[in-house]
């Protein structure tokens, strides 16, 4: 298995994870696809959303598979009035990561990031490694740690 980008940061770092590959569908790359192919509750398959706010820029939002990102929660906690997905064809060029494999850890730039407080539900959680067809299995408290995420509350009720 080939080791990414993410995957070397988090080995420079001494962070436990696991790597877990699974056949990728370029027609479906939901995080309730990638879920059911790892057998996992999708509760569990937290995906990496690109962001822009009005008055900070850039930022990152990480939530579980199984919910919708709350726009104006995400303004609010990354000190914005206005907030939006950035457009996919600027994913690549922002963090060094295509769609369907965007991790937050290791993107070319560090960003401000956010993560949906149900990850501390979870002894381990599921992120993208960086490459489509390959996830990290990973403990919340580490990911927080080496990405400098802020725990909040990100998705709609």
């Amino acid at each position: 298995m080939t080791k990414t980008n993410a995957a070397r940061l988090l080995d420079s770092e001494g962070i436990s994870y696991e790597l877990v590959s699974y056949d990728v569908d370029e027609s479906d790359l939901s995080a309730s696809s990638v879920a059911a192919k790892l057998h996992q509750d999708i509760g569990q398959v937290f995906k990496t959303l690109v962001l822009r706010g009005d008055k900070t820029g850039v930022f990152i939002c990480i939530i579980p598979g199984n919910k919708e990102l709350d726009l104006k929660k995400a303004a609010k906690v990354s000190g914005n009035k206005n907030a939006a997905m950035v457009l996919m064809k600027e994913i690549l060029e922002l963090t060094g990561y295509i769609r369907g494999g965007c991790s937050p850890v290791g993107m070319k730039k560090k960003y401000p990031t956010y993560i949906d407080e149900n990850c501390i539900l979870y002894d381990h959680i599921y992120i993208s490694a960086g490459i489509r067809g390959l996830q990290m299995k990973i403990s919340p408290d580490d990911l927080i740690l080496v990405t400098g995420s802020e725990i909040c509350s990100l998705t709609q009720t």
